[in-house]
């Protein structure tokens, strides 16, 4: 039986969580600073050690209902194929093992986030639910061209 660790975040009340080998780092957010003809998800850039990546609001990204910036907003930095991307989530709260028991495919119809997104789901308890994502479809491949036009 394989196990993985998850970082489990938060976009509103609902828990996802992404393989913990992809993420580079959790940060505080920080404010971006825009870029003209960027599509409306991509919130800016920011200066990251000394580069500079893009900032995905993931709550635009999977069109889901924005909400303030608070002290527990957190950017996820991860590694895309060979390029630094930030995540803005509401909430990075911690980091969990499943075992692959765990692991289900994610069903026919997924609240409001596009199933392409979505790896699977992981069952926590029997209350919880965490939404695995697919970190390789949260950008369509003429999206991460943009992405790559942005470099500085």
């Amino acid at each position: 039986m394989s196990e993985k660790q998850y970082v489990v975040f938060n976009l509103g009340k609902e828990e996802f969580g992404i393989d913990i080998m992809k993420v580079k780092e959790i940060i505080p957010y920080k404010e971006s600073t825009n870029v003209p003809k960027t599509p409306d998800f991509i919130d800016g850039i920011i200066n990251y050690r000394g580069g500079v990546i893009p900032i995905i609001n993931l709550k635009k990204r999977f069109d889901m209902n924005t909400t303030e910036i608070t002290k527990e907003t957190r950017i996820i930095v991860i590694n895309l194929e060979d390029k630094e991307i930030g995540f803005v989530v509401d909430q990075a709260s911690q980091t969990i093992r499943l075992n692959d028991d765990n692991i289900e495919p994610a069903p026919g119809v997924i609240s409001q986030i596009d199933k392409r997104f979505i790896t699977a789901i992981g069952k926590i308890d029997e209350e919880r639910l965490l939404i695995l994502l697919n970190l390789h479809n949260v950008l369509t491949d003429k999206e991460k061209s943009k992405i790559r036009e942005m470099e500085m």
